[in-house]
């Protein structure tokens, strides 16, 4: 539910972002040179008449650029200290359901009536803890998306009319969601779009993490901070 709430509100900050730049937008037109020389390569586009329409998946360049991977990274981190509070709530709450099961038998009625009362307590409060981990999380995400999608948008403007395309549709999220069914790669703009906006904002390419030595993290079995994808914590 908080991942297609982030998507609404991210594709209703597309829509406001753009509506506003087709009303101010100077961007160079195709005609100009001097506006192309430091354009990427255009994508191949599909006309249909005389309308070149193109795709882009605005999330994936929003997070997929350097800028974007930066912040994201700097998110995850914050989060760390909470996950690992929430792993602890889980940790204990499971040790007490194993208590349970394991000694119910054994313990007298009031025993086991606390017991329960103490379990059920403890779920709702790391429930309560785990939706606000994800709130927090998914408010500073869009808080991102939104920082960058204002400086991408006019680049995104600008690279669609220099290369002649009328319309461009977004393809973050995938048919039914989407009204695009199926787009050939050639059509698409991310790439471009995302090495200029890396381009123009000098922001370095992240370093790869370094691979722990042995083992694995362990997991808290609800992820409340970032996943290892751009999707907000589940």
């Amino acid at each position: 539910m908080k991942s297609k709430f982030l998507r609404l509100v991210l594709a209703t900050a597309v829509i406001f972002t753009f509506s506003a730049l087709a009303q101010t937008s100077s961007a160079a037109t195709p005609s100009d040179p001097a506006a192309r020389a430091d354009t990427p390569a255009p994508a191949t586009g599909a006309t249909i008449g005389s309308t070149k329409v193109g795709t882009i998946n605005i999330q994936e360049a929003i997070f997929g650029c350097n800028e974007g991977q930066r912040d994201m990274e700097a998110l995850q981190k914050k989060f760390e200290p909470k996950q690992g509070e929430l792993k602890n709530q889980n940790d204990e709450l499971e040790t007490l359901k194993k208590q349970m099961t394991t000694q119910q038998a054994s313990l007298n009625d009031d025993a086991l009536t606390q017991l329960k009362a103490q379990i059920e307590a403890k779920q709702k409060s790391f429930d309560r803890a785990v939706q606000d981990a994800q709130d927090d999380f998914g408010t500073q995400r869009q808080e991102i998306a939104s920082r960058i999608l204002k400086k991408m948008a006019p680049m995104i403007v600008k690279y669609s009319q220099d290369n002649g395309f009328s319309v461009i549709v977004d393809t973050s999220n995938p048919w039914p969601q989407s009204p695009v069914l199926w787009w050939a790669g050639g059509v698409d703009i991310t790439k471009p779009v995302v090495d200029a906006y890396n381009k123009e904002s000098g922001v370095p390419a992240p370093t790869p993490a370094a691979k722990p030595a042995t083992g694995t993290r362990p997991s808290t079995g609800t992820k409340p901070a970032a996943p290892k994808t751009n999707e907000p914590p589940k």
